[in-house]
């Protein structure tokens, strides 16, 4: 990152930010149980945890893949027993995706090691003063991505 004594632009902050998100982004995965699962069998875990069951067309038009691959995808997760599929109350000829308790059991401890792990980080590196700067940033941060 770059320690500018002049005012930061918009352009310097966007690429600092951008560089130190990535590495945070970096740390929590490896803090989670889940770093054995890869990105796109987190994201669909996740994207089942947060919509509720849904066919795997759905999942590869939100994650934007095509379907072959989200049926590679989702036929790790089913033996991994983290997702089971039933049949389509709506479509008997397609099934529906949902999370199984292990799955969820797995995304509860996966984001549970990585709220640790920031938990435990900021603790230890920030002061009184350094954390009400961090949650006023977070407040700043959450305003962005509303945009």
């Amino acid at each position: 990152m770059s320690g500018h004594s002049e005012e930061p632009t918009p352009e310097q902050v966007a690429a600092d930010l951008t560089q130190v998100v990535g590495r945070l982004v970096r740390k929590l995965r490896s803090a989670s149980p889940m770093n054995g699962l890869s990105p796109s069998q987190r994201s669909v875990l996740a994207r089942l945890d947060r919509g509720g069951p849904t066919t795997t067309a759905e999942l590869a038009r939100a994650e934007f893949v095509r379907p072959q691959s989200m049926r590679m995808t989702v036929s790790a997760l089913e033996s991994m027993a983290l997702i089971e599929r039933a049949p389509d109350p709506d479509d008997g000829r397609q099934s529906v995706l949902s999370l199984t308790d292990q799955g969820r059991r797995t995304l509860t401890e996966g984001r549970a090691a990585k709220r640790g792990w920031l938990s435990e980080a900021v603790s230890a590196e920030l002061d009184p003063a350094e954390l009400r700067q961090l949650a006023d940033a977070v407040v700043l941060l959450e305003r962005l991505v509303q945009k």
